[in-house]
Order: C-alpha cells, then sequence, then structure tokens
C-alpha cells in the first residue's frame, strides 16, 4: 500500500514539472501571408470566396461579383452652341486666303477695267461659288462701283460683305427643329456619303443638345459598317445619350430606326438623332433603301430634320451628291464638314442655290464642340478677315 502511494506521489511530481515547463515556454504568434497580388487576365476582378472548410460549412467554394464598376466619366460640359461660329472664325482662314483677301486687293485697284472684274468673277468661281452666282455678285459690284466712284478700303470691303450676306440668304430659316413636342420627340435624320463624318456629326450634335438641357436617343442605322455603331457608343458613352443599335451586322437599318423611335417615344426623350449608312449617290438600290427608313420611322413619328452631310473640300462633287439625296429624301438642311481645311467658303452659296434649303451646321475641327449653327454674317466677316 505504502509503495502504491509512492508511486502515486511520484507521478504526480513528473505531471506537475511538466506543465510548469509548458506554462513558462514562450508563445509563438501566428504571421499570415500577404494574399497574392491579383492575376491580371479575363478573370481579373472576380474573387472567390473562403473555401467552405474554413468558414465552417462544407459547400463549394462560391463565386462573388466584383463591385459595380464606376460608369465612364463624361466630358466637359459643352460650350454653347449660340456664338460658336464666332468663336471659331479662326479656322476660316483657308477661305480667307482662298477669295476673301483676294477679292478685296483685286477691287481696292486704282483702275478697274474688264479685265479686272473677269480677274474677279473668276476668282468668285475658283472659290466654287458657281458661274451664275459668281456673275450676278461681280455685275453687282461692278455697278456699285461705278455709281459711287469709290475705290477707299473700306467702303469696297462694305460694299462686297453687303453683296455676299445677300448672297448667302440672311433670311433663310436656319432653326434645328429639335426638342419634344406634345409626347413625341422630335426625330433627325442624317444622311450623306460615305467619309463626310456624318456618325461624328450625330455624336457632336447629341452632345450640343444634352449640354443644352435635352435628353438624346441615338439610333445606329449603319448596320453595314460595325464601327459606326461602336463609335456611336462611345458618344453615348461620353454625353449621356442613350444609343440604339442591333446585335448583329448588316441587320435591317429601317428596323433599327424604328426602334429608336420606339424607345425614344417610351422614354420621353427629347430628340431622336438616327444615323444611317453612307451610301454612293449612284447606288440607286442604297437610295431607295434610304427612302425606306423615312416611311418606317414616320409609322410612329414624324421626321422634323433630314440633315444631308457634305464635305466642303469636294466642291462641285458635292453638289451633284446632293441633287441625288434630295431627290430620294425631303433634306431640310445642309451640314458642311471639314470647312476648315482647303475648302472654300463658296460652296456655302452653291449648294444652297442647288438645293434651296440652308446650311445650318458647319465642322469647323475634330474637337468636340467644333460643330457649330451657320452664321451668314458671321461666315462673311470671317472670310474678309473683317
Amino acid at each position: 500500500m505504502e509503495l502504491v502511494i509512492i508511486l502515486i506521489a511520484i507521478a504526480v511530481l513528473v505531471v506537475a514539472g511538466l506543465g510548469t515547463t509548458f506554462l513558462v515556454r514562450p508563445r509563438r504568434r501566428r504571421v499570415s501571408a500577404p494574399p497574392p497580388p491579383p492575376v491580371p487576365g479575363p478573370e481579373a476582378g472576380r474573387t472567390t470566396a473562403p473555401p467552405a472548410e474554413q468558414a465552417g460549412g462544407g459547400a463549394a467554394p462560391t463565386e462573388v461579383l466584383p463591385p459595380t464598376v464606376p460608369p465612364r466619366p463624361r466630358d466637359e460640359a459643352p460650350a454653347p452652341l449660340r456664338g460658336r461660329l464666332t468663336r471659331l472664325r479662326g479656322r476660316l482662314a483657308a477661305s480667307r486666303g482662298g477669295f476673301g483677301s483676294t477679292l478685296l486687293t483685286l477691287l481696292s485697284r486704282d483702275a478697274l477695267d474688264d479685265q479686272a472684274w473677269e480677274d474677279i468673277e473668276d476668282t468668285l468661281i475658283t472659290a466654287d461659288m458657281g458661274v451664275a452666282p459668281s456673275r450676278q455678285i461681280t455685275e453687282e459690284l461692278r455697278t456699285q462701283v461705278k455709281v459711287t466712284g469709290t475705290r477707299d478700303p473700306g467702303q469696297v470691303r462694305t460694299m462686297l460683305r453687303t453683296e455676299l450676306i445677300r448672297q448667302i440668304g440672311p433670311d433663310m430659316d436656319r432653326t434645328l427643329h429639335t426638342g419634344s413636342h406634345g409626347d413625341r420627340p422630335s426625330i433627325m435624320l442624317i444622311v450623306g456619303v460615305n467619309g463626310t463624318g456624318k456618325t461624328t456629326v450625330a455624336g457632336k450634335l447629341a452632345r450640343a443638345l444634352i449640354g443644352e438641357g435635352q435628353t438624346v436617343v441615338l439610333g445606329a442605322a449603319d448596320t453595314f459598317r460595325a464601327a459606326a455603331a461602336d463609335q456611336l457608343q462611345t458618344w453615348a458613352e461620353r454625353t449621356g445619350a442613350q444609343v440604339v443599335r442591333s446585335d448583329r451586322e448588316e441587320a435591317d437599318p429601317a428596323s433599327v430606326a424604328f426602334e429608336a423611335v420606339r424607345v425614344g417615344i417610351d422614354e420621353r426623350a427629347s430628340t431622336v438623332i438616327v444615323d444611317t449608312a453612307g451610301r454612293l449617290h449612284t447606288k440607286t438600290g442604297l437610295m431607295d433603301e434610304l427612302g425606306k427608313i423615312k416611311r418606317v420611322i414616320e409609322k410612329r413619328a414624324t421626321v422634323d430634320e433630314v440633315l444631308l452631310v457634305l464635305d466642303a473640300t469636294t466642291g462641285q462633287n458635292g453638289l451633284r451628291q446632293a441633287r441625288v439625296f434630295a431627290e430620294a429624301v425631303d433634306v431640310t438642311g445642309i451640314v458642311l464638314t471639314k470647312l476648315d481645311g482647303t475648302a472654300k467658303g463658296g460652296i456655302v452659296i452653291a449648294v444652297q442655290r442647288e438645293l434651296g434649303v440652308p446650311v445650318k451646321l458647319v465642322g469647323l475641327g475634330e474637337g468636340p464642340d467644333d460643330l457649330a449653327p451657320f452664321e451668314p454674317e458671321a461666315f462673311v466677316d470671317a472670310i474678309l478677315g473683317s
């Protein structure tokens, strides 16, 4: 019995000694490895929940969607449409050097003989003004100079300015018919040949209208060129417009246009701008399709504007395009692009006389606010250097 007690006492002492050792041994801290950096690739931005065994459950890992990506920041507020041409007058340097300064030099000669007047007429013709308007302006100036007998540069400039403004037509209605009327948005159709800048005009116009407080729907009815819909999508993201496009290439353009109008009505938008495919004016089938787009749209709403976009540098070839487009759809206004380049300002007079419709907008550069309402007085002052 005493032996058993002794053994128990020894066991207690051994256990107590081991416990003391464990108590005084310093504790190690667990250091977690830093999380691995995210791996770029198609799965970047997606994470998974911790493994189930770590979370205390037995289910498989669950996919966690990434946070919502903030929308692309919009561009700064656009400059007001009104007065843009005055601010951008320096972009018309080519027209000013092309015939504005030449005319002023010719008219300021000490002697204006028949050869001088022929030179004046030739200058106007080479400025893409057309033969008939050039002759009319020349004859009018010749009469005024003969009657007044003036050679004063200031008076000559005033006479030339007055005659050019008269030929451009300051009384033509250049109003852009935008904004909702009743419960329907205004509908704008953008037409023209390839390369004139139709899609860019649609985007810049949407930006300008949104800057004035309107809501805009863009219809990507150019289904023959995939980049056109992508370009409109980019403009929509930058400006806050809504875009309607097809999910497949070469879809029916009229269907896309019709859907854009439907969305504009349902969303109570202010304006719907429909961009159409560029087409050669010599392709009868494509021109017929343009008429079809307009007819289909008019099943839901009235087309308020048909804007024909012309490259101002093409001169008389642009006039031939304008004639054919005017036969296919009722053009209500002209947009002259690239007027800041090598274009000659006389095209403004020629195209208006040819179609009997006003130039409503001009493109004076590649910036987002370089689309300006056309103002006859500001335009003439720019090309004359006034």
